[in-house]
């Protein structure tokens, strides 16, 4: 390998990993990579919002580092590799000459970039992708078993990795259909199955609520051209930054020579096709596409070296990014380069500050499973998030969270409290309040069901419910208070109305532990006009109701 890598590759290469390993030291965890660090305390196959792949990669990074680079150690390991299987597939004679064109192209994609140093579902996402890509490459020329073999472990860690995984997989079987014919193809298949089967297990005991919230419960919001379909192209510029004429028209100049480059024309074209549809349904984040990168730069890069005028340009605008991309890093670190906020910014200071005040009590976050585990990592100290019925789930809804601070002394912290004890200013001038609670008790696992053929908009009629309760001790029904959120079209909960629920049997006063106790309550009317759907809270202990039944459509 030493004798194709030429020297200069392998000095800015190692120049790029230095950088990224000390940007990752240096700058504070964004939000959602303390939200993959939770993930990380309780290794699991699988999680609320994601596989597994990203809390492994952090566990493996806490193995080696502690603090931010104990977070993102393996991301900046992976960005490296990410960009030599990319020179590794690119064939061309004088590839060599155009060494700083390709890091300079690589560094100047955004995401790219940007992903080199955040550990994100995606990170792990993209080395695949390329790794998927590079394996593929000597399978189409050679099948064999191990090839196949390496495929199907691939295909399965893409998986792991990120549902949206499952397109490049598509549009590379799309590019080559003969696929299905071909035995060692239905052998890698077959692999990637049987290693994906732990998470498939994994969603089935937690009664697939990763796929259920994904594609039923996430909310929504009406259609508007600027939000969702103009948003998606301003993601798609985004992409590239500077670069993005010069990148689209090369992929729709590109033509399929040979099965490789087909694959690398289906996959762009259909992810960029996919989103695009869905920009109408919903609104598309930018690393939703961030995949298309993987295939773009190995068009774009073999593209260049045949066409001096459009490498002149690209070069030049890739080199753009790279002065405002360094900038915008040098700002992640710190914030007197930019008159606005960035989550990297401030964490360690309101952590600080909290910690002192409650000192080991745990607290307890109300809608905020950001917050809770940005608290839990820079102060060492226990925090959750308790989601109510106006929030959403998350992993804090499925894990043994609640368990670890019942019946102890907390510190409630919300937005919203009326008692406020301690008052926590936040960056962009949110306050946040807090009040102790001596005995926190909660029952947030109760799960409640009713037949969705009874619901219509018949109100001040009799509904029956089935409460189960998944605890071990028995509940008494006079500590709960039962609600009935009312939703519109796009699963946003516009009205909130207290039930009053009875036991069918009255005699009874107590949830049984592990067992279903049916009720029933009249369904009070809405001065909302025609729902879409309601949803059943519980509180306890004069607390915000919860979420404690799927979102019910109305007939």
């Amino acid at each position: 390998m030493q004798k194709k890598i030429p020297k200069l590759f392998l000095y800015l290469l190692g120049g790029l990993l230095l950088l990224n390993l000390l940007q990752a030291y240096f700058t504070e965890l964004i939000f959602d990579e303390a939200y993959y660090w939770y993930y990380a305390q309780n290794i699991d196959w699988g999680y609320f919002d994601h596989p597994p792949m990203v809390a492994w990669l952090i566990k493996v990074s806490s193995l080696f580092f502690d603090g931010e680079l104990g977070v993102r150690f393996m991301s900046c390991l992976l960005s490296a590799g990410t960009t030599l299987l990319l020179w590794l597939m690119v064939d061309h004679p004088i590839k060599k000459d155009y060494v700083f064109h390709f890091i300079v192209l690589v560094f100047a994609t955004t995401l790219l970039n940007l992903y080199g140093i955040f550990t994100l579902p995606d990170t792990p996402l993209l080395f695949f992708t390329a790794l998927f890509l590079w394996i593929y490459k000597q399978f189409i020329k050679k099948p064999s078993f191990l090839l196949s073999l390496g495929l199907g472990l691939i295909m399965a860690a893409l998986m792991y990795s990120k549902y949206h995984a499952v397109l490049v997989i598509i549009f590379v079987l799309l590019s080559n259909f003969k696929l299905v014919r071909n035995k060692y193809a239905w052998l890698s298949v077959v692999i990637a199955l049987g290693s994906y089967t732990p998470h498939l297990f994994w969603l089935y005991e937690h009664d697939f609520v990763s796929i259920k919230y994904h594609l039923f419960d996430r909310p929504n919001q009406a259609y508007s051209f600027s939000k969702f379909t103009g948003g998606y192209f301003l993601n798609l510029l985004a992409l590239f930054g500077f670069v993005f004429p010069m990148a689209y028209y090369i992929l729709y100049k590109s033509k399929s020579t040979d099965l490789f480059k087909k694959a690398l024309i289906y996959l762009s074209y259909g992810v960029l096709i996919f989103f695009f549809i869905s920009s109408f349904s919903k609104r598309v984040q930018t690393q939703w596409v961030i995949v298309v990168s993987i295939p773009m730069v190995l068009l774009i890069f073999k593209y260049i070296i045949d066409n001096e005028r459009i490498r002149r340009w690209v070069f030049r605008m890739s080199l753009i990014n790279v002065v405002i991309l360094l900038y915008v890093r040098a700002f992640l670190i710190y914030d007197q380069l930019l008159p606005m906020y960035y989550e990297t910014h401030g964490n360690k200071d309101w952590v600080q500050d909290l910690s002192a005040d409650v000192l080991d009590t745990p607290v307890v976050f109300e809608n905020s499973y950001r917050n809770a585990p940005m608290y839990s990592f820079y102060s060492g100290n226990k925090a959750i998030s308790l989601n109510n019925i106006k929030y959403r789930r998350n992993q804090y809804s499925i894990d043994d969270a609640e368990a670890s601070v019942q019946g102890q002394k907390v510190f409630y912290v919300s937005k919203y409290l009326k008692n406020k004890e301690l008052v926590y200013p936040r960056i962009k001038g949110t306050l946040y309040y807090g009040e102790y609670i001596a005995n926190f008790e909660t029952y947030r696992r109760l799960k409640c069901f009713i037949d969705e053929s009874e619901l219509n908009f018949e109100y001040n009629r009799t509904l029956e419910m089935k409460v189960y309760n998944p605890y071990e001790a028995d509940i008494p029904i006079e500590k709960l208070q039962f609600a009935v959120a009312y939703l519109n079209e796009y699963k946003q909960v516009v009205d909130l109305k207290s039930i009053k629920m009875e036991p069918v049997n009255l005699e009874l006063k107590k949830l049984k532990s592990k067992d279903t106790l049916n009720f029933s309550f009249e369904l009070p009317k809405t001065e909302i006009e025609h729902p879409t759907y309601i949803q059943i809270g519980i509180s306890e202990n004069k607390l915000r109701y919860g979420i404690n039944s799927d979102k019910l459509k109305f007939n």
